[in-house]
């Protein structure tokens, strides 16, 4: 399912991270899209990226997300603010997020860059 806002992007990566459908979550990133990794490696993109949510996906994690904040810039960028838990072999973990995103010439929006742990450092 398109999203047709921001906000709707979010709530469908949540959606397929929890359902386990890699193919649904990777429609939602753009293809040069970008992963930030906590330890302060190279972003994960493209492959790398694909293989990094599907471990995510096998661990049979889930996850629940809460936007806080929302800003757009002009009409086909946005940043959302997102406060994220996510449960694996009944171990929780939280953080802060930062995902930037951009409306799509179909009128979806998808994300460009996601950082899981922008905002809680």
């Amino acid at each position: 399912m398109p999203a047709r806002t921001p906000e709707e992007c979010s709530a469908q990566v949540q959606a397929n991270l929890n359902s386990g459908n890699l193919e649904g979550l990777m429609a939602l990133y753009e293809p040069s899209a970008c992963l930030v990794q906590q330890d302060g490696s190279p972003p994960r993109t493209g492959a790398a990226l694909r293989k990094s949510l599907a471990a995510f996906i096998a661990i049979a994690a889930t996850i629940t997300t809460r936007i806080t904040k929302v800003i757009r810039a002009g009409d086909d960028l946005a940043v959302l603010y997102t406060d994220w838990t996510v449960t694996a072999s009944g171990m929780p973990l939280s953080g802060k997020s930062v995902e930037v995103m951009r409306l799509q010439p179909d009128g979806t929006w998808k994300l460009i860059m996601d950082d899981p742990f922008g905002r809680s450092c």
